[in-house]
C-alpha cells in the first residue's frame, strides 16, 4: 500500500480560521442528569465551494452554492455549528480518506443565524 499524502502541513500554513461549537458530553451531577456545554475552540482548515455535480445531487438532498466543504485536520461530529466569515454552518457530512491522506473532508451546510 502507497504511503499516505500528508496535507496537514499546507491546511495548517494556508487554511483560515474558523470557530466550531463543540458540545461536551452530559454527565449525572448529583443523580440529576446535566447537559454538556457548548465550547467554542478555533481550528484552521481550508473551505472550497462544492462542485458542480455535488450541488446538484447528494445523499442528504440536494445542495445549493451557499454550502462548501472543509478540509482540516481537527475531527468534528456531525451536527457541530461553525462559524466562518460571519455566516453559520453545520457540519453535515463526512468523507473518511483516512487510508490515503491525513486530512479529514467535510461537508458544511449554511444556515440562517
Amino acid at each position: 500500500m502507497p504511503e499516505k499524502m500528508l496535507f496537514g502541513p499546507v491546511i495548517q500554513s494556508q487554511g483560515m480560521s474558523l470557530i466550531a461549537h463543540v458540545k461536551s458530553a452530559g454527565a449525572y451531577v448529583d443523580g440529576e442528569w446535566v447537559d454538556g456545554i457548548t465550547n467554542p475552540i478555533e481550528l484552521v482548515g481550508i473551505v472550497l465551494p462544492l462542485t458542480e455535480d455535488v450541488l446538484h445531487f447528494s445523499e442528504s438532498g440536494t445542495y445549493t452554492t451557499k454550502e462548501k466543504k472543509l478540509l482540516t485536520t481537527t475531527p468534528l461530529e456531525e451536527g457541530t455549528q461553525c462559524e466562518y466569515k460571519g455566516e453559520l454552518y453545520t457540519i453535515e457530512a463526512f468523507k473518511d480518506f483516512a487510508d490515503y491522506t491525513d486530512i479529514l473532508m467535510y461537508v458544511m451546510r449554511w444556515r440562517k443565524k
